[in-house]
């Protein structure tokens, strides 16, 4: 069968690769460069002839970190790139990657990955999510995306150019949307089926999908979610934005006034700026989703409660030890002291009275055996706040409207430096995307067993909305008992796991669980 297809635009020409039809680097929308440069997403211009598509093509500009043998995103995974290596950055940076059993007319179920970088970083044209793993085993169509990202794609000008630029701060979420827009449009042709999508992604991958849930324009263009480690719960406002967006462009010595100064500057510059934006005054926050009362009206979670997403099954979950993963990359964290864990929660959330959080945690990790000190005590409620408890909320959401909803909680954990990292943040990566036999994960029998069943789950959860499976049984909704699968060493379902930290945070405020 020939690996020519054609799409809306123009045809595309992909590879056989073993038993599957990989195309890389399709187009989803016009390149965002010049005066489309922080505007929404562009059709794109139709082409004549057939459009190689056998190479990854960009990655959205991003800071790339220096090489560090410590950090385990960079050196924990086993990466197949039999592919290709990840390409280098571009502004033109709007494509897709599909993993096909065949270019048919046979409905396969879509799996349409959203990758993570905390909106910063990352991509879908990375051989680290290599869409084969399911695409080669469960007779489905992978879609794995692009979208631009940090100040590329979440920077509001909107206010600060007097609608020069007129910019929301959510092109990043836009060029989701298109892409979308451009599998419901074109999936087809490749052997997928339109009307049966799921979206899922890894934390901000997991954010976005949770995003997603509540964005009147991508109401449709789905039909079932997986949001691992991530949650729209509490996302930036527009007074945030702006006041980043002023905090930039001070930095760059542009006035806003002058949009031409701003469009000519290169990817390069655009980039220091940002770099040295980072050191964020007091009361700034950095580039990420806004709610500006259009494109997101409200907070996700709100849209949910409201029946955003209706008859949308949804799988989420997130992993025991979350914030370990930056007690590597933060060496402030280790051996912090109670007033720099105060400091840091304030600038968090400063009007939110954490003392009886911490008391609280206090008498929890004792019960544990777990040493009572700053450091712990941060990462179990960095743990607690940006993960575990925001996807309670959003299950619980979604479930309050009788609508299927299932959790997982994740705790297989690392034997790398004597179990420093425990089950972190990314660490389920390895399963979902079979890069785990690397001596991080601690490969063996009981990890292959793991990542068959995850995987396993994750297909027929895209096959039929429920994700049992023959390795780990029957899966029951998250219900009044709180029924929740756990994924590790040894799998099975809970009730109410970790409910003593649930009780803690039922009283907090919507700005405890802020991105940030």
């Amino acid at each position: 069968m020939s690996s020519i297809v054609e799409t809306t635009a123009g045809k595309v020409e992909g590879f056989k690769k073993e038993n599957l039809h990989v195309f890389l680097g399709i187009p989803f929308a016009a390149p965002p460069v010049g005066e489309r440069r922080w505007l929404a997403p562009q059709p794109l211009e139709p082409w004549a002839g057939v459009k190689e598509a056998k190479a990854f093509v960009a990655i959205a500009p991003q800071i790339i970190a220096p090489p560090d043998p410590n950090n385990p995103l960079q050196t924990g995974f086993k990466v197949d790139t039999s592919i290709g290596e990840q390409p280098a950055a571009s502004e033109d940076c709007l494509y897709l990657n599909i993993w096909t059993p065949a270019p048919d007319n046979n409905r396969r179920p879509v799996m349409f990955w959203i990758h993570g970088g905390g909106f910063t970083g990352g991509s879908g044209a990375s051989p680290m999510y290599n869409g084969s793993v399911y695409a080669g085993r469960g007779d489905v169509v992978v879609v794995s995306i692009n979208y631009r990202l940090n100040v590329f794609g979440f920077l509001r000008l909107n206010e600060v150019t007097g609608g020069r630029i007129p910019s929301t701060g959510n092109e990043g979420m836009l060029d989701q949307v298109a892409a979308l827009e451009w599998v419901r449009d074109n999936i087809g042709a490749f052997g997928g089926d339109p009307d049966n999508i799921t979206i899922f992604g890894e934390s901000a991958g997991g954010g976005s999908v949770s995003a997603l849930m509540g964005m009147p324009a991508a109401k449709g263009l789905f039909h079932k979610v997986i949001s691992q480690s991530g949650s729209a719960h509490f996302m930036n406002h527009s007074d945030d934005a702006d006041r980043y967006a002023e905090h930039l462009l001070g930095l760059m010595g542009i006035s806003g006034n002058d949009s031409d100064a701003l469009q000519g500057l290169t990817m390069e510059q655009v980039l220091r700026a940002y770099v040295k934006s980072l050191n964020l005054p007091k009361g700034i926050r950095g580039p990420m989703p806004v709610v500006d009362g259009e494109i997101f009206p409200q907070q996700p979670i709100d849209s949910i409660k409201a029946g955003s997403v209706d008859g949308v099954p949804l799988m989420a979950g997130s992993n025991t030890d979350e914030w370990r993963l930056w007690q590597v990359l933060d060496p402030a964290i280790e051996g912090m002291v109670e007033g720099h864990m105060l400091a840091r929660f304030r600038r968090m959330a400063p009007t939110w009275d954490i003392s009886e959080t911490i008391e609280a945690y206090r008498e929890i990790l004792a019960g544990r055996g777990v040493p009572v000190t700053p450091t712990e005590i941060f990462l179990a409620v960095m743990t607690a706040r940006m993960f575990w408890i925001p996807t309670l909320k959003m299950v619980d959401a979604q479930a309050g409207r009788s609508n299927p909803a299932y959790c997982y909680l994740f705790n297989w954990g690392s034997p790398a430096k004597d179990g420093m990292f425990g089950a972190c943040h990314a660490m389920d990566l390895g399963f979902i995307w079979n890069s785990y036999e690397t001596a991080f994960f601690g490969p063996g029998p009981a990890a292959d067993t793991l990542a068959r069943n995850m995987q396993d789950a994750w297909l027929a959860f895209a096959r039929t909305g429920n994700p049992a499976c023959e390795g780990l049984g029957k899966w029951p909704v998250c219900g009044e008992r709180r029924e929740t699968m756990i994924l590790g060493e040894k799998s099975g379902i809970e009730n109410a796991p970790l409910e003593e930290e649930r009780l803690i945070w039922d009283s907090a405020p919507d700005e405890a669980f802020r991105w940030g």
